[in-house]
């Protein structure tokens, strides 16, 4: 076992026993399919969590989206995110003639599944913002690819925007029926839809 392998193991028991990361499919069995998962955003640990809740067999191809700048600033970050998580990067600060949906892209183009959350950005609200439109581009580019909302709970209350320490607290991630690209569709249509998808799946409050 490489050590980015132990590192994985231990991130995903850290992450479990601090948040319990309890994956609950509920629209779609855990298959290895090349998938885009893509949920709310409230948390630097949301792409952690949802990587743990994943069988262990799906981590090695399914990566997450990291901002370059930010996630590259360390030697350690990089090797974390590089050899770890095998995360792709993106670049938040582009010229104009470059597409920001290329590393996305060419990571579908191998087979890898992919995290992305469509909001863009963190929010503590309760809801998701609306979502950009990444996620329509990549429906249309690669149709075959499975898109699965997931709903991740009480995240936002293990480590909230702006916090470094996390708090125990037991989080879920709900992951619900795969959708597509209707004939014709439009992004508007298809952005609210798929938003609504994932407030669909938020737990019912008791």
């Amino acid at each position: 076992m490489t050590r980015a392998d132990l590192m994985g193991l231990a991130i995903t028991l850290i992450a479990r026993l601090v948040t319990g990361a309890q994956g609950h499919w509920r629209g779609c069995p855990p298959k290895a399919e090349q998938r885009i998962y893509f949920a709310n955003h409230q948390s630097h640990l949301d792409w952690v969590l949802i990587w743990a809740a994943l069988p262990h067999d799906l981590r090695a191809t399914t990566r997450p989206i990291a901002a370059k700048d930010y996630w590259t600033s360390t030697r350690f970050k990089e090797w974390l995110t590089t050899e770890v998580f095998h995360a792709v990067y993106v670049n938040r600060q582009r010229t104009d003639d470059q597409d920001p949906l290329e590393p996305l892209a060419e990571a579908l183009r191998n087979g890898d599944s992919l995290v992305i959350f469509p909001e863009g950005t963190r929010s503590n609200k309760g809801e998701p913002q609306p979502f950009k439109s990444g996620l329509f581009h990549l429906a249309e580019q690669f149709p075959g690819v499975q898109l699965i909302p997931a709903w991740i709970d009480n995240v936002q209350r293990v480590m909230p925007k702006g916090e470094v320490v996390p708090v125990p607290i037991l989080c879920t991630v709900t992951f619900g029926a795969p959708l597509q690209l209707g004939a014709g569709e439009d992004k508007r249509s298809f952005l609210e839809r798929a938003r609504a998808a994932v407030v669909a799946l938020r737990p019912v409050a008791t």
